[in-house]
């Protein structure tokens, strides 16, 4: 035990002595979405403020990316999203530096899959649900973490509001209907990414949850229809009515008592003005 003791402070003079500076620790690539960052943590070092500087390999040869930074992390974002890399890191203080720490990765196998987006509407009794899947870092907007993987599919898992009773159901598209629920009933539904060929499952999103309503509810866009067929019918009915006001004010001098008009003549007006009568009953 005394000599173990004396060896280790017999080791920290040493290094104090020859003005060795300590590695970085517990090195480790956090990725989400390809948002890649490299961190670390200080290492003990009593004789003052450690700057640090990472690297990446490119063609054989390591390139400066996050140089005599006080940070303990380095964005590594820009690298290709396929192959291995190697990463590393040191400390420096004044004009030494420590060892270097290296670690390897592969940004579309280890990058974790961020939770989606997803959108919510109850309809009757079922709830329609429209998913997005989530960006991805120094890509245009378009570009989401489904036009990486070519296996791509969404997990959804729904329950009642307060139940610890839940159900999962998988779907490969940016939608889904989940049908046959309770009618006035508080659902709630999460989703994440799921890549079936790699086996690999996302974050859960926030749970969003919605009220069903019954089975007679009609569908808004039903709704919609409706009042404008009703709309259109009304607007109609008053120019008809426009036009035969009109057609009066014009014509009335022939219907006077002065000017009656012949017996058949009466007869073939009678069908025309029955069938507007129809029609305006129809509309009606």
């Amino acid at each position: 035990m005394r000599r173990s003791l004396r060896s280790w402070l017999g080791g920290c003079l040493l290094m104090s002595a020859l003005g060795l500076v300590p590695p970085p620790k517990n090195v480790r690539m956090k990725s989400v979405n390809f948002k890649n960052i490299l961190q670390w943590e200080l290492p003990a070092f009593p004789e003052g403020t450690l700057t640090f500087t990472a690297q990446y390999q490119s063609y054989r040869k390591f390139q400066d990316l996050c140089t005599s930074t006080a940070f303990t992390e380095c964005d590594f974002s820009s690298l290709s999203k396929y192959g291995d890399h190697t990463l590393r890191v040191r400390a420096e203080f004044a004009d030494e530096h420590s060892d270097w720490v290296n670690i390897t990765f592969c940004p579309v196998d280890d990058t974790m899959i961020g939770p989606p987006g997803m959108q919510v509407e109850a309809l009757a009794n079922s709830l329609h649900l429209r998913f997005l899947a989530p960006k991805i870092e120094n890509e245009p907007e378009t570009w989401t973490m489904r036009n990486i993987y070519n296996s791509w599919a969404y997990n959804v898992q729904y329950w009642k509001n307060g139940s610890d009773e839940k159900w999962l159901t998988t779907c490969q598209y940016d939608f889904e209907v989940l049908r046959d629920l309770e009618p006035w009933t508080t659902y709630c539904v999460r989703v994440q990414g799921f890549l079936p060929e790699r086996n690999k499952t996302g974050e859960w999103s926030k749970p969003v949850c919605e009220q069903t309503a019954n089975d007679d509810t009609a569908p808004s866009w039903t709704v919609a229809i409706v009042l404008a067929a009703s709309v259109c019918a009304a607007l109609l009915l008053l120019g008809c009515s426009a036009l035969l006001w009109c057609l009066y004010k014009r014509t009335k001098h022939v219907f006077s008592p002065r000017n009656c008009l012949p017996q058949h003549l009466k007869e073939m007006a009678w069908p025309s003005s029955r069938t507007l009568v129809i029609c305006l009953v129809i509309l009606l």
